[in-house]
């Protein structure tokens, strides 16, 4: 095992490096850099102070034409018609774009700023970001809180409610009880989250009904001023319109997977002999039917609690107004705040390696039957 394990943190490396180059590459080749977004704000505000001069009068119009009127009228109507590689960037003097260029790392080709980036980030120098005053590193431990309260609580809740409806529906195989839930999680799987989770406001958030449950944030304003008992339930109060709208998919997909993993193992032979051996049904089921039908289940967590993790909870905090990762980093990759793009793909990246190993541990420690010495890691 220690083998295994060893080989796994070897080959993270160069997997690692894999999905920053490629990110990195895609990321760049994107349209709408920094260098634009700095370009397209300077502009508009220079926009705004010709606008706010020429609105005065015909006579002062004449000097903002001629870039004399304020400050920024000269940055816009400064003549130059060089071409540039910049969209928006026409009547900008060269040296300011070389400015901006400078500022933001984009002097130097590609290929030394993808070296000076790998360097930064293998010794966790993630820089500051572009459009926040705050380190990467900082920010990302900022965030955390409020997206690990999300996937935490929507990982475990989904397998609390999947795992026990899902063997009901595998023992009750056909009857109206089984009828009646899988068009429960028909609908469940048929409705995305984010869906459901307008729904939820319209319905309980003010939307055009009732007012039951916040509509944003994860606490109160005054949440500080609460006693302990207090705090834990506005908190509560705040994460049940979120968590069930992450729920909605999550369970479906599970129950369904653990029904029909526990029907396969019931029909296998050592469960008919288990029977005919005069053990009890409850101890063939949870004896030994749970323990190998759960295998692939409990495994997976680490996997599910990753994918709500990473994943479905963005457009949750964006619904939601909830101030997590998943929103910081939508923001960033519109924003093109590249530092706060990378930091975060790259700590997530090595966090989603180490879970996968961890996947693996958990399968052998559930079954010690699986020996990764003489599995070949690909």
């Amino acid at each position: 095992m220690l083998t295994y394990i060893v080989r796994r943190i070897v080959l993270m490396v160069p997997t690692l490096l894999g999905i920053m180059v490629v990110n990195f590459f895609i990321i760049q080749a994107a349209p709408g850099g920094p260098v634009e977004q700095m370009i397209s704000e300077m502009q508009g505000r220079a926009v705004s102070a010709t606008a706010r001069i020429t609105g005065a009068g015909a006579g002062d119009a004449e000097v903002a034409r001629t870039g004399g009127g304020g400050p920024g009228a000269g940055l816009t109507t400064s003549r130059n018609d060089i071409p540039s590689k910049y969209r928006g960037s026409r009547g900008m003097p060269p040296e300011l774009i070389k400015e901006i260029e400078k500022q933001y790392g984009f002097d130097k080709p590609i290929g030394e700023r993808f070296i000076l980036t790998m360097k930064d980030l293998m010794v966790f120098n993630f820089g500051r970001s572009y459009y926040r005053d705050a380190t990467v590193i900082d920010l990302i431990w900022e965030k955390l809180p409020v997206s690990l309260s999300l996937g935490v609580w929507a990982t475990l809740l989904t397998y609390l409610i999947s795992i026990p409806l899902g063997i009901a529906k595998a023992l009750r195989d056909g009857s109206k009880f089984d009828a009646a839930t899988s068009v429960i999680i028909l609908v469940g799987n048929a409705i995305p989250s984010y869906l459901f989770a307008v729904l939820l406001i319209v319905l309980f958030a003010g939307g055009s009904f009732w007012h039951v449950f916040p509509l944003r944030g994860l606490v109160s304003p005054d949440w500080d001023q609460l006693s302990l008992g207090m705090k834990v339930l506005d908190y509560a109060w705040h994460m049940v319109l979120p968590l069930v709208a992450m729920l909605i998919g999550g369970f479906a997909t599970l129950t369904v997977f653990t029904k029909n993993l526990f029907i396969e193992e019931i029909s296998k032979q050592y469960v008919i002999t288990a029977r005919a051996k005069g053990l009890t049904e409850r101890r063939v089921l949870y004896g030994h039917v749970f323990r190998n039908a759960m295998l692939i289940v409990i495994a997976g967590f680490p996997a599910a609690f990753l994918s709500v993790f990473f994943a479905g909870s963005m457009l949750i905090e964006i619904i939601f107004s909830l101030d997590g990762l998943g929103r910081m980093g939508y923001e960033a990759t519109l924003n093109r705040d590249y530092p706060l793009v990378f930091g975060s793909l790259y700590m997530f990246t090595i966090i989603g390696l180490v879970m996968g190993l961890v996947r693996d541990l958990m399968f052998a420690w559930i079954d010690p039957r699986i020996h990764f010495e003489r599995v070949e890691v690909a």
